[in-house]
């Protein structure tokens, strides 16, 4: 086709026709490379934008994620220039440490502690129910020993108790404690004593200490 025969198809060709797809078969053939032109520069554009769009959404991670990765390596370089000084610090809190836990007795001298509970809870006014020694317990640096104490008395008398226990020369601490009425019903009997009546009994475990020197 000569290019004056294709210039006056173009110029016949009725733009109406570009609305009606079903007759494209029909339309001259200047429009429909020019159709299949625009189709492919569109396409071309479509996927370019597209593909730029998705590689700038990679850009952007890519951006937060060396962020990210700088803190991380400035924290481990910080981490690594006062390594050694660390490595110190450990070494040094491990030895007093282990000074202060060889300040604990060799063993738990259970005797000797329970008779100076006895004695702080006779001055106390109390009166003991039990004294119970319970399973030691171990632990890689110390064992305990546990003591379920059971007593009675006023108020007062129960936390004047618990605070000399406390006071103690030897190392003790006090757990779970428990407290109830030491009557369920009050007396009537005009000669009964008003500090029996506001009696309570009192349960506490009281655990002592020793180093453990077989420890691995």
């Amino acid at each position: 086709m000569q290019l004056d025969e294709l210039m006056e198809s173009l110029q016949n060709f009725d733009m109406e026709q570009l609305n009606d797809f079903n007759n494209v078969g029909s339309w001259p053939t200047p429009v429909k490379i020019i159709i299949y032109i625009i189709v492919f520069v569109g396409a071309l554009v479509g996927g370019y934008f597209f593909h730029i769009t998705n590689l700038q959404a990679e850009l952007n991670q890519s951006q937060r994620q060396e962020g990210t990765l700088k803190t991380d390596y400035e924290d481990k370089y910080q981490q690594a220039v006062h390594l050694e000084s660390y490595r110190k610090q450990q070494r040094e809190m491990e030895e007093s440490f282990e000074a202060i836990l060889r300040q604990l007795p060799g063993d738990t001298e259970i005797p000797g502690l329970i008779e100076d509970i006895t004695l702080v809870g006779l001055k106390n006014g109390l009166s003991f129910s039990s004294i119970d020694l319970e399973p030691e317990v171990t632990h890689e640096f110390y064992i305990e020993k546990p003591i379920r104490i059971v007593v009675s008395g006023s108020y007062h008398d129960l936390g004047a108790f618990v605070s000399d226990v406390a006071d103690l020369s030897r190392i003790v601490t006090l757990h779970d404690f428990s407290i109830s009425p030491l009557t369920s019903r009050r007396r009537r009997d005009a000669d009964t004593d008003l500090n029996t009546l506001s009696s309570l009994r009192m349960s506490i475990l009281a655990k002592t200490y020793r180093y453990n020197d077989r420890r691995g």
